[in-house]
């Protein structure tokens, strides 16, 4: 008998991963995929292309991803080279007139607008969306909480109600939206909204199979910092009690994932986006990565 080569035996690894993944194809196929696209993921560039490739992926075997985000970073360091300092209280952006102007450039004009070219690049049609296009978000002011009381944000809100209209009609045109996190009051205020919570709602909106919000961590931690309390798994009913104990950077995103679930999302993920890949590891193998929360 001759030896496989190399090629060979890499070549059976490939057919193998292709079957396991062909359950995953069966489940999802036609189905919404809400992602939260951020974290290291957003300022990597191989990561950047990697998440593009994946998002193609997706809409090639009949997955529809929608995709939404946010842009910290991004917008402290434009405000930087504007001359404008940067506030935060209760942990979030102090947002005036001048600086919900460049919020919403950033967003739209450098972070959609590169990833969307992305992911045209990598074979898929993409639009590029923000909360106030077609109705898509509506949203209301919201205050900072601190220990001493009620801390004034300034122009940042909370979205309240979705239509997700412009969304339906790009997917069923083929298209992966690439949505930013800003959203105009009922009084047409435009407001800075939490890109974790505006997913957790649009993907309710949606009737989405699955909302991914990707993280700079491996998922969950029951004992943080403790690196062997990862959970791979909890409830509804668990992550309600462990909300309060998390670190101020991990609440948004864990209760992203617990309304939604609340809300009818079958599943929500919390997934490591400095993993290249992960969100086809995620939906396409039986180990996933991250943490599971479910009803």
């Amino acid at each position: 008998m001759i030896p496989a080569s190399n090629d060979q035996a890499l070549a059976r690894i490939k057919a193998e991963t292709l079957i396991e993944s062909l359950d995953w194809l069966r489940e999802f196929h036609g189905k919404i995929v809400v992602v939260k696209f951020g974290g290291n993921a957003m300022v990597d560039e191989q990561l950047q292309l990697a998440f593009a490739q994946d998002m193609a992926y997706l809409r090639f075997v009949g997955i529809k991803p929608v995709v939404v985000h946010g842009g910290g970073p991004q917008i402290t360091a434009r405000l930087a080279e504007l001359g404008i300092e940067s506030e935060f209280r209760a942990g979030m952006r102090f947002t005036d007139e001048q600086t919900i102007d460049v919020v919403k450039e950033v967003l739209r004009e450098q972070i959609s607008k590169s990833l969307a070219e992305q992911i045209q690049a990598s074979g898929a049609k993409t639009i590029v969306l923000s909360g106030e296009d077609d109705s898509l978000f509506r949203a209301a002011k919201v205050m900072g909480k601190t220990p001493e009381g009620d801390v004034d944000l300034g122009l940042v809100g909370e979205v309240t109600t979705v239509n997700p209209r412009a969304v339906l009609k790009a997917l069923d045109a083929g298209m992966v939206p690439v949505i930013s996190s800003v959203a105009p009051s009922t009084s047409g205020q435009l407001l800075n909204v939490n890109a974790d919570l505006a997913s957790s709602s649009l993907a309710i909106a949606l009737g989405a199979e699955k909302l991914m919000v990707l993280t700079d961590v491996p998922g969950l931690y029951a004992n943080w910092p403790e690196r062997d309390s990862l959970l791979s798994e909890i409830s509804v009913s668990e992550l309600s009690e462990l909300i309060p104990k998390l670190e101020s950077g991990m609440i948004p995103k864990m209760q992203a994932c617990l309304r939604a679930v609340q809300g009818g999302v079958p599943k929500a993920h919390i997934i490591d986006g400095r993993e290249p890949h992960s969100i086809l590891l995620e939906i396409f193998t039986e180990a996933g990565v991250g943490t599971q929360v479910t009803s």
